[in-house]
């Protein structure tokens, strides 16, 4: 009879629980119309800062979340990477990697609010990127032996690691700075700082990948790869070592081999440290993040991927010494967010139907020089 009674009051207190957990309509019902989280990447305690998105694109900070697990700390950009903080497509699922511990973190979305629902090894050393598609969930691990390693997605948001998913990358410690799926699923791509790579991958029917499909990048620099929602692969690059304002960005299409086939290659961005890229939801338009100069170039995207500068190119600029890194742009397409590391700031743009930005000020309130990475946004 204790046993009955215990599981009974137990019953109760899970769907409490549940009945007191927020839906995004509930959490934003004061005026926000979506949200932007930024993870601190802290050595101590790795950590998502929460904010809401205001109608006119503001933000108003609302509170802290664990990840369980830790960052590897650092000054500017240690984890130099793209996609260290990841979105599921539907918003629903936030993914965080946890680079001094060796985890990937999964939450629930709820408005504002993060619940986390799983926390689980990368399969390697020091994950710096995340990238998941459908049922599918892959994580890039830099350190070591750089390899990639793939995951089941439940509908509970938890994480089962997929039988002989492991793939390794063409050296160790190459350096890789970004994973992504194309739109379809089909392919996935890798960027390599140290051999200048392009690594493709054919999605099987199991989960797992085909051998590696190596691409030799004919720019230098190369460092993050995003996607068009019309199966553009767009990749920026940094440029030669020494350049000034050598900063580019470039276009390629996959061919059924898994081989790049060029678009648009090298396309000045008007700055230095291009490090990372971000795509519109509706696929018109590409922003680079020139983080050495602390600006944003843009650039329209035409349905081939071909990349052609708005207006001057740069159209976005950040106080000196920004540092602006990671990119994000919110889920209506209004609004892009910079992550400004050097100030502990995050820049916020209003998204001109040309392409154009508007400044819209800037964010205060997180630590400068404390090692941020990784900016998401709906």
């Amino acid at each position: 009879m204790k046993a009955v009674m215990h599981r009974a009051v137990l019953a109760l207190v899970v769907a409490s629980l549940f009945a007191a957990m927020p839906s995004k309509a509930e959490d934003l019902r004061d005026g926000g119309v979506g949200a932007v989280f930024v993870m601190t990447n802290s050595a101590e305690r790795n950590a998502i800062v929460s904010f809401r998105r205001n109608e006119d694109g503001s933000l108003e900070r609302v509170r802290t979340f664990g990840t369980g697990g830790r960052g590897t700390g650092g000054v500017t950009d240690p984890l130099e990477s793209q996609g260290s903080l990841a979105l599921s497509k539907d918003h629903q699922l936030l993914f965080a990697v946890n680079g001094g511990s060796g985890e990937i973190s999964v939450f629930k979305v709820r408005g504002t609010n993060l619940f986390r629902v799983d926390k689980k090894a990368s399969g390697g050393a020091e994950p710096n990127a995340i990238a998941q598609f459908g049922n599918l969930v892959y994580v890039l691990n830099v350190g070591g032996s750089s390899n990639i390693v793939g995951f089941r997605l439940s509908t509970e948001g938890t994480l089962k690691q997929i039988p002989n998913s492991t793939r390794f990358l063409t050296t160790n410690n190459s350096e890789a700075a970004a994973i992504a799926f194309a739109p379809d699923g089909r392919f996935l791509v890798v960027t390599e700082r140290a051999t200048n790579n392009i690594d493709v991958f054919e999605v099987q029917g199991d989960g797992t990948l085909s051998p590696i499909i190596v691409n030799n990048s004919s720019v230098p620099g190369v460092f993050s790869v995003a996607f068009s929602p019309f199966g553009a692969a767009i990749v920026s690059e940094t440029g030669p070592a020494g350049g000034s304002n050598a900063s580019t960005i470039s276009s390629y299409a996959i061919a059924e081999d898994g081989t790049l086939a060029p678009i648009s290659t090298g396309v000045p961005t008007l700055g230095n440290a291009n490090c990372w890229n971000v795509v519109t939801p509706n696929g018109q338009f590409v922003y680079a993040s020139n983080a050495g100069s602390s600006s944003i170039a843009g650039f329209s995207i035409d349905p081939s991927g071909l990349l052609t500068p708005v207006g001057p190119t740069v159209v976005g600029t950040n106080p000196s010494g920004s540092t602006n890194l990671d990119l994000a742009i919110s889920g209506d397409g209004k609004f892009l967010y910079s992550l400004n590391s050097g100030t502990g700031t995050i820049g916020v743009f209003g998204v001109q139907k040309d392409g154009s930005l508007l400044n819209l000020g800037q964010i205060t309130g997180l630590s400068a020089n404390a090692g941020l990475n990784g900016i998401a946004a709906f």
